[in-house]
């Protein structure tokens, strides 16, 4: 646009120059013919002149700058000059024209082309904007829809058409996708179901066996540990079971039923069941008030796992503190040094410790649970140096700040 309004204005002040030129050539010939016809003509000083010359004198085309009276200052001017022998007499003829009012038309028309363009430019913006906001809208309404889409709702995905043919194709595609989606999870969520379901009965009645033959005491010693460990190993395949299915069901959203939770009160009921269970100490320090909306049999998983977390992997037995502050909940229990991969700590199946028992799924669970309602949970340890020996404390951490009910 700058190149063509350069040319633009190049072009202008070359014809404004012939313009003028040839305005001047014209009046020349005029005054020429007024002379011939009448013998005389009035000058007017800036524009025109003529007298009478001894010497002839060649044709003169050029800029000169004169006295305009009119306007009271001093003007640039493209004059034009000549002797001509009229009826004998030898004159030399002037003609001027003022370069500035060519100018002053050269500016206004280079002034009127930028505005024009301009204008068209605001037009064609607003225009395309238009244009495109019409045709993009059916593509950011289903893209809304798409994001909002959830595979676990039985209603398919309904999208707005477009008439633009590639925009047709890709909700055709979209819609046949989803559908396909939304049917491989059901299948997905109705297989896990099932299969935790059949392990469960196989299972309860392979113990139910083991434990008549065990208590029928028609068994030597060696027999005895060997089905009391069987006996375990299926106890622990049951719970890893239950385990499962839990994850399952808080993936699949099928706890919809939520009650206003104290977390102070939900803690202080699951510890005095644990020292029912264990030797150990349980140290309470409640500085805040905690209250959440969630699932009752959720909270009371998250609450259970901390705990049991905290007693099988406790130092010694030594006691075990929990804080409940700013929104926060803490269960510490003592270690001797931090874990060697603490990053992974709320991974499935991740077990720091050898323990047989541990099916490594108990921080998974909370890690799932503090997700489904945005908590927070986090791991550190601290390091305490007590006499000449260095030991630490594991801290779990849930922090409910950002629950939003």
């Amino acid at each position: 646009m700058i190149i063509s309004g350069a040319a633009l204005c190049f072009y202008t002040k070359i014809l404004l120059e012939k313009e003028i030129e040839e305005e001047l050539y014209s009046n020349k010939a005029r005054i020429e013919r007024i002379l011939a016809k009448e013998g005389e003509f009035i000058d007017f000083e800036s524009i025109l002149q003529v007298k009478k010359v001894q010497h002839q004198e060649a044709e003169q085309l050029q800029d000169t700058l004169i006295y305009d009276p009119s306007q009271n200052e001093i003007e640039l001017f493209r004059q034009l000059s000549g002797t001509k022998i009229i009826n004998g007499t030898n004159y030399k003829i002037t003609v001027r024209a003022m370069i500035i009012e060519s100018e002053d038309i050269l500016y206004a028309i280079v002034f009127t082309f930028f505005t024009i363009i301009f204008l068209a430019f605001i037009f064609l913006f607003y225009l395309n904007k238009s244009r495109n906001e019409k045709l993009w809208k059916p593509f950011f309404t289903n893209l809304t829809k798409i994001k909002n889409f959830s595979v676990r709702s039985d209603k398919p995905l309904q999208l707005v058409d477009s008439e633009v043919l590639e925009f047709h194709e890709l909700h055709k595609e979209l819609k046949i996708l989803t559908s396909k989606i939304q049917t491989d999870y059901k299948n997905l969520k109705q297989f896990t179901e099932d299969v935790s379901h059949e392990m469960q009965t196989p299972l309860a009645i392979m113990q139910a066996k083991i434990d008549t033959v065990i208590n029928d005491g028609e068994i030597n010693e060696t027999q005895f540990h060997q089905f009391s460990s069987l006996q375990s190993d299926i106890s622990r395949l049951k719970q890893l079971n239950k385990k499962l299915i839990l994850l399952a069901k808080i993936e699949n959203d099928q706890f919809t039923t939520n009650e206003v939770i104290s977390i102070n009160k939900l803690i202080n009921d699951t510890v005095l069941n644990f020292k029912e269970l264990f030797s150990i100490d349980f140290l309470i320090e409640e500085n805040a008030t905690i209250n959440v909306k969630m699932d009752f049999s959720l909270a009371t998983v998250l609450c259970n796992n901390l705990l049991s977390n905290a007693v099988k992997h406790n130092f010694n037995n030594q006691s075990i503190d929990i804080k409940i502050f700013d929104r926060k909940l803490q269960v510490i229990n003592a270690g001797e040094e931090m874990l060697s991969r603490p990053d992974q700590v709320f991974e499935r199946f991740y077990k720091e410790s050898r323990q047989k028992e541990s099916t490594g799924l108990g921080l998974s669970i909370v890690k799932k649970i503090c997700d489904y309602y945005h908590f927070v949970p986090t791991y550190s340890f601290e390091t305490v140096h007590h006499s000449k020996k260095t030991r630490g404390r594991h801290i779990f951490q849930i922090d409910f700040s950002d629950y939003k009910d």
